[in-house]
């Protein structure tokens, strides 16, 4: 039986990536599904959501069911500042709903900790770009870069809260909060926003406002980056859209952040996280990105259309071992098959075949 025609497309997915983060020397990383809840206290601002589910463990100190991946990988790792360490993995998170409830979240991602270069900062690029290939549907991936951001509010003298503010509106494409903030100096940060597109068109539009060596260096490191990736295959998906930011105290580079087509949220995120490693102690700088199942669950929508390929339903009369003999027949076939004696309500299913004492009816 080909197993990978009985996985779910969500499923396939994730089969597919493991495979394809193998290839480039990622190994997995697996752990614990709770940590001690201080890990999480003291960086509230990186999560998603600052409410987490705890629990008071039998040595008495308050733990917690993990809420983000990436905090336990660092706390876990060895720092590796002059070497690298390439982690891939499958885990779930548990995370607030909309609902007021909470969900259980399977992620797979992988993180990139050590002496990270440009190199190897393409590479967790192309792999993203991979990863959402592999979902079989259109897709985009859309590219920051916060060093630019960073230097650019820094040369405005834009501090302390109203930093914060301008990011949000950032974000948000809100030039017109943005003007009523800074007034005239919101214009660079107006084209910065309105810069969107391919590496040429936005490199082009970035030079315009170079206003410094920091800007100026962002804008070289994003040139090669364009001719590490030139003539990947679709290169063309990636655009660089400077909207997308993180939180200025832990990212510091490359953002990502990932589409399909039909899908309205985000599917991938990520990038850079040097200040994250340093805030917990640790001198290696690190990039990844995550792949979020609870979205590409929606895909699949389309192709499941039946829950078995045949449904057996026996009488009190049927011979068990003539039962068992023909629905072994039908799953060496590579066949679905449900044996039961009444179908259960909404179950779909392309064949019935009734099996008395006398067999196949």
């Amino acid at each position: 039986m080909d197993f990978n025609n009985t996985l779910r497309n969500d499923e396939k997915c994730v089969y597919n990536m493991r495979s394809l983060y193998e290839q480039y020397g990622y190994k997995q990383f697996r752990m614990s599904k709770f940590e001690e809840y201080d890990l999480y206290v003291k960086n509230k601002d990186f999560l998603v959501s600052d409410n987490i589910i705890t629990f008071t463990g039998m040595g008495g100190k308050l733990m917690a069911l993990k809420p983000d991946v990436t905090f336990s990988i660092i706390k876990n790792t060895a720092d590796n500042p002059k070497g690298i360490t390439k982690l891939y993995y499958n885990e779930n998170v548990y995370r607030a709903a909309d609902s007021h409830d909470f969900k259980e979240i399977m992620q797979t991602g992988l993180e990139c900790i050590g002496d990270v270069d440009t190199y190897n900062i393409c590479e967790v690029i192309m792999l993203a770009m991979g990863s959402l290939k592999l979902t079989g549907e259109d897709f985009l991936l859309d590219i920051s870069h916060m060093g630019f951001v960073t230097a650019l509010l820094d040369y405005l003298e834009v501090e302390g809260s109203d930093k914060d503010k301008v990011i949000k509106c950032i974000g948000e494409k809100n030039t017109h909060e943005i003007y009523a903030l800074l007034g005239d100096k919101a214009s660079c940060i107006a084209d910065m926003i309105n810069a969107y597109g391919d590496f040429d068109t936005v490199i082009t539009s970035l030079e315009k406002i170079n206003v410094n060596q920091n800007t100026n260096s962002v804008i070289e490191q994003l040139k090669q980056i364009k001719s590490i990736l030139w003539g990947v295959e679709n290169f063309d998906k990636i655009h660089l859209d400077f909207s997308v930011t993180s939180d200025l105290n832990y990212y510091n580079g490359i953002v990502l952040q990932g589409y399909i087509a039909g899908v309205p949220s985000i599917v991938l995120s990520g990038g850079q996280y040097d200040k994250l490693m340093h805030k917990m102690g640790k001198k290696s700088r690190a990039i990844g990105f995550a792949v979020y199942h609870d979205v590409l669950k929606q895909l699949n929508t389309s192709d499941e259309k039946y829950d078995a390929d045949v449904v057996i339903t026996y009488s009190e009369s049927a011979d068990p071992a003539a039962l068992a003999a023909k629905a072994r027949e039908l799953t060496n076939t590579g066949m679905t098959v449900l044996v039961c004696k009444a179908i259960p309500d909404d179950f779909k299913y392309k064949l019935h075949i009734p099996f008395d004492k006398e067999g196949v009816q």
